[in-house]
């Protein structure tokens, strides 16, 4: 508990006015400056504050909600609790990237709302509250106290998906799509004379009669045996660039209104692996910036809530190593590759696993690039760019569909997917349909 200035400077003009009385021999003049000196005391008297803890507002506290917000919205609450004699209550909230927004309100103990708009994710820093206590008249006030909220883990969001392409062979004995071997399904294959280890209640006896009248040969129906598909994201953390060329070196801060490639790279996994889940599919995540601990093909909703904490986790880590050998997928999985495409690994990873047979979707999460005032690095932007696009050409020349979701691209991503599983049915003379729907399995 301190005086405030507005106190000190009334003390000050009491003495003054008190001692040029005495000295002038005024009584008038003394008169005056008496009730300076009782006003500035009575209001910053000791005993109103006894009760106050010595840090001022030291129960003040910032809680995160669990309650669920908007996109992209966090919230916490701050409680006040001022101590005895303080009138007004005066907080500054401040968060990383934001502008701070202060507050007045009466000192009793209550509860302030905090939110902020972030198209972040992963972890984030989130609210930082000062706040100071005013007693009676603006004279005194009490110190500082700041209390910060803990960080948050912001989950990326997923964007509804019609159809994804899928591998051409599926694997599983069961699942909610058609394959191509025989096994129990509900689409027909053909009718079949009857052989050891078919059912019984598979029988046509309605083919049997018109093609065997005596009986001698029983016919069956054969049906195509249902099938899961696997998916594989592979996650290219080693770059988080944003928008703004003067971030990439790692020096200026990054917008938390402007998405990078890395929240890209997320959402887009995020979506995909959504779509997948719901569908019945099963899916994994290989991350190229760490080498261990990946999320091993798996389907439910507890799984892809894994898989979206994992997502959120990722981030670059110093200099990655360079692979001599791309990350092991399982027998016939499609792999989604999720990359910015500024060097020339993704491109031998795509070869590597043409070469093994496992189709490949590449994702653009390279956000669309504002212009730069300075003259070196417009130049180096234009080198970067020109190399980038020779690499996605060659990716597109050799049969890879490239997908763009940054900027409008990404609004008319589903729509791209979608032409990709059209284009796999006309390929293969429109077999039975093996995609996965956002919704129900068709």
């Amino acid at each position: 508990m301190s005086r405030s200035s507005h106190a000190v400077a009334g003390i000050a003009a009491g003495v003054l006015v008190l001692g040029l009385g005495l000295l002038a021999g005024r009584a008038d003049v003394t008169l005056l400056g008496i009730p300076l000196l009782l006003g500035a005391a009575w209001s910053g008297r000791p005993g109103a504050w006894l009760a106050a803890p010595p840090t001022g507002v030291d129960r003040t506290h910032v809680a995160t909600d669990d309650r669920p917000g908007a996109p992209g919205e966090l919230t916490a609450t701050l409680h006040l609790d001022p101590p005895p004699g303080t009138e007004v209550a005066h907080a500054r909230v401040s968060a990383p990237g934001h502008r701070s927004t202060e507050v007045l309100v009466a000192a009793r103990p209550r509860p302030l709302d905090l939110r902020l708009r972030t198209v972040r994710t992963g972890p984030q820093q989130t609210f930082r509250a000062d706040v100071r206590g005013h007693g009676a008249g603006g004279t005194t006030v009490t110190d500082v106290v700041t209390v910060v909220a803990p960080d948050r883990v912001v989950l990326p969001t997923a964007m509804p998906l019609g159809r994804v392409p899928l591998p051409r062979r599926l694997r599983g004995l069961t699942g909610p799509h058609t394959a191509r071997r025989l096994g129990d399904g509900d689409e027909l294959r053909d009718v079949h004379p009857f052989v050891p280890g078919d059912r019984l209640r598979r029988v046509d006896w309605r083919t049997t009669a018109r093609r065997s009248p005596d009986l001698d040969t029983l016919y069956v129906r054969r049906t195509y045996a249902t099938a899961e598909a696997t998916a594989v994201l592979v996650l290219d953390s080693r770059d988080d660039v944003g928008p703004d060329l003067r971030t990439w070196r790692g020096t200026g801060d990054q917008r938390v209104d402007e998405a990078t490639s890395l929240d890209l790279a997320r959402h887009a996994a995020a979506s995909v692996a959504a779509a997948l889940v719901a569908s019945g599919d099963r899916v994994g995540l290989e991350d190229l910036g760490r080498s261990r601990h990946p999320v091993p093909p798996a389907s439910g909703r507890r799984h892809l809530r894994r898989m979206l904490h994992a997502l959120a986790l990722s981030h670059p880590v110093g200099s990655p190593a360079r692979r001599l050998r791309p990350p092991r997928l399982p027998a016939d999985a499609i792999v989604y590759l999720l990359t910015t495409a500024l060097d020339d690994e993704p491109l031998a990873l795509v070869r590597a696993w043409r070469a093994h047979g496992h189709p490949v979707v590449v994702v653009d999460t390279l956000p669309d690039v504002r212009p730069a005032h300075e003259e070196h690095m417009r130049l180096a932007w234009r080198v970067t760019r020109m190399e980038r696009d020779d690499r996605l050409r060659h990716i597109a020349a050799e049969g890879v569909p490239v997908v763009r979701w940054a900027g409008p691209a990404r609004d008319t991503a589903p729509m791209a997917l979608e032409a990709l599983v059209r284009a796999g049915e006309r390929h293969a003379g429109a077999p039975p349909p093996r995609v996965a729907s956002g919704g129900r399995p068709r």
